[in-house]
């Protein structure tokens, strides 16, 4: 896999780009522009063969980062196809970030459950214009200790920073994305589920009760750490 490093000034902002690419057919990319003080974040695929490629899936991931170091995000997601050279936008994310915060941005495409295509971007605001910042190691554009926040009800916003302080202090930050999701239940209850790469890990029904939540927490993790095992079995296996 080819791995470029760019450092540029975009605007006011510090931008850090790694591109990766896995499949040489299809293309993923990331196109950002400044829009009315906002920043602009295009997932784009391009299609570089003569052939129509279809059952495609993209996931446009912006993950903020605020001056107090917590985290906000937009995840978009789609099925596609493209015809023989085309190239289309997948979907589009308007967000502002000020000085102190970072933003982050990955595209993945995949077909049938395997990624195919990916993309990502770091931006800062720079404090001034002329100054071009250090270029980051490739290790820290790795895709580790990422959790999206989709809960809806205070229950579920207790049980994700529950659950993000112990997973970021546990020591073992995973390179996949893991989504807290949570849904309506009877009466006041809800269902949180706990996803990775559209696989269901751990499922539970919520109470507002600090204890249940952080048992649920320490049941979540050793699923988690489970597939971790399973999935790095089956990478391993996969390049034999």
């Amino acid at each position: 896999m080819k791995l470029f490093l760019l450092n540029i000034v975009f605007g006011f902002f510090i931008l850090f780009n790694v591109e990766g690419q896995i499949n040489e057919s299809v293309i993923g990319k990331i196109n950002i522009k400044e829009v009315d003080n906002l920043i602009l974040i295009k997932g784009q695929a391009e299609n570089g063969d003569e052939v129509f490629k279809d059952r495609l899936n993209y996931s446009l991931l912006a993950l903020k980062k605020s001056s107090t170091g917590n985290y906000s995000s937009n995840n978009q997601q789609g099925e596609f196809s493209l015809d023989p050279n085309e190239n289309k936008v997948l979907s589009e994310i308007r967000l502002n970030i000020e000085k102190g915060e970072e933003l982050k941005i990955y595209l993945f495409i995949k077909q049938n459950d395997k990624v195919i295509a990916k993309d990502s971007l770091i931006i800062t605001p720079a404090e001034n214009k002329n100054i071009g910042g250090e270029v980051k190691k490739e290790v820290d554009f790795e895709l580790k200790g990422i959790v999206v926040d989709e809960v809806i009800t205070k229950v579920g916003k207790d049980f994700h920073d529950y659950f993000y302080q112990a997973y970021n202090t546990s020591g073992n930050q995973y390179p996949f994305i893991i989504t807290i999701k949570e849904k309506p239940y009877f009466g006041r209850s809800s269902i949180i589920t706990i996803i990775s790469e559209d696989k269901t890990l751990f499922e539970f029904m919520s109470k507002p009760d600090e204890e249940f939540l952080k048992s649920a927490v320490k049941a979540s993790l050793q699923r988690v750490s489970q597939y971790a095992k399973q999935r790095k079995m089956l990478y391993k296996n996969s390049r034999i």
